[in-house]
């Protein structure tokens, strides 16, 4: 007897775009460094764009990890042969558009502003502190809203990495009425270092 097969009825989807999904699957995504972004030839492929930018594809082949085998090798060929030279094999990229490599190198190195805040309960429980006690670590240590129960060097920290936020040490500072004039986040930092040169043991 033959076995009879069922095709389930295809059915045309109008929810679906078949050609946006295709050209979804089909993107790598957009390129968000800008430097990137000028110098790359859509023409060419990835490994030929990056190697021309004088950037690598795959850092393994650039950076080559010895293997065991490798090493041993060269242990026993210079025990055979002392006088012989070590040869090592160093890949020279050949880049055309050198200029992308020292943008990248640049931006890296580059100094980036400080965005780290503290939690707003952590803020509102290290002024709670500073108010009571000022710089007083051992006497906070024995406060009853010290429920993780925070030793004086913790409670220390806390304090300077808060004193170290320029934007909440600074908010803090012109709630208490500790500042007259406002002042910009250059002496803020300034006066934070201070006190923290001060309170350090």
């Amino acid at each position: 007897m033959k076995i009879k097969k069922q095709h389930k009825k295809k059915k045309y989807l109008h929810k679906l775009n078949r050609k946006r999904m295709h050209l979804k699957q089909k993107s790598t995504g957009t390129i968000k460094c800008k430097a990137l972004k000028e110098a790359w030839n859509h023409s060419k492929s990835t490994s030929r764009n990056l190697r021309d930018m004088g950037l690598a594809n795959d850092p393994n082949k650039v950076i080559k990890i010895p293997s065991f085998k490798e090493e041993q090798l060269k242990v026993a060929k210079k025990i055979v042969n002392p006088d012989a030279p070590a040869e090592e094999k160093v890949v020279a990229i050949k880049s055309r558009k050198k200029v992308v490599a020292k943008k990248l190198e640049e931006e890296a190195t580059a100094p980036r502003e400080r965005r780290f805040m503290l939690p707003k309960g952590q803020v509102e429980f290290i002024t709670y502190l500073l108010d009571k006690y000022g710089h007083d670590y051992k006497a906070m240590v024995k406060d009853k809203k010290n429920y993780n129960q925070y030793t004086w060097k913790q409670l220390r920290a806390k304090v300077k990495t808060f004193m170290g936020i320029p934007l909440q040490y600074g908010e803090y500072l012109k709630s208490r009425g500790l500042l007259d004039k406002e002042e910009n986040e250059e002496e803020l930092k300034e006066q934070a270092k201070a006190l923290i040169m001060d309170d350090s043991d």
